[in-house]
């Protein structure tokens, strides 16, 4: 009989961004030790995406296709929603390019399993904060207050979880 491998569910995951001075393994060896410590805790994540523009070349003589070839990837902006509450650190990132002293910065987005390890990890290399919305207040809800936060980045990689240090 073989193991299972079943999905890993999309709602256990954690953001983390890393200043220009962190190695990434130091970074992640940090994190995957006993447990895991985000930047901050977010409710949504999206924008994992990348796509590969391709140029069109009509060859001559050959009227039923038209060849494809690759040019450059396309990153999709990576947006992450999370409730309002005390801390203001994703907004100090993001307004510390209207002060005139933003840094870029590298991220992951590790994608947990039921027992916290980490399955898959996305990292995005210099992210740059170019959105960030307030909540929508309403005296007539009673929904949670949501920040967003919009990333464009110049990048992603892909590392599965239990491959980052070999076996354990």
């Amino acid at each position: 009989m073989s193991d299972r491998h079943d999905p890993v569910p999309n709602y256990n995951f954690t953001v983390r961004l890393l200043d220009a001075s962190e190695m990434l393994i130091g970074a992640i060896a940090g994190l995957f030790g006993a447990d895991v410590h985000p930047d901050a805790g977010f409710s949504e994540c999206r924008g994992l995406e990348g796509t590969l523009q391709t140029q069109d070349y009509p060859e001559g003589g050959l009227n039923d296709r038209t060849r494809k070839f690759p040019t450059r990837m396309a990153w999709t902006n990576i947006t992450l929603q999370r409730g309002v509450g005390l801390s203001r650190d994703m907004w100090d990132w993001y307004f510390s390019y209207i002060r005139g002293q933003g840094r870029r910065r590298d991220g992951l987005v590790m994608l947990l399993n039921d027992q916290r390890s980490p399955v898959m990890v996305w990292r995005f290399r210099r992210g740059l904060p170019v959105k960030w919305t307030g909540p929508t207040l309403s005296a007539r809800g009673n929904e949670v207050a949501i920040e967003t936060l919009e990333i464009a980045h110049e990048g992603l990689e892909v590392q599965a979880g239990a491959g980052l240090f070999g076996p354990r």
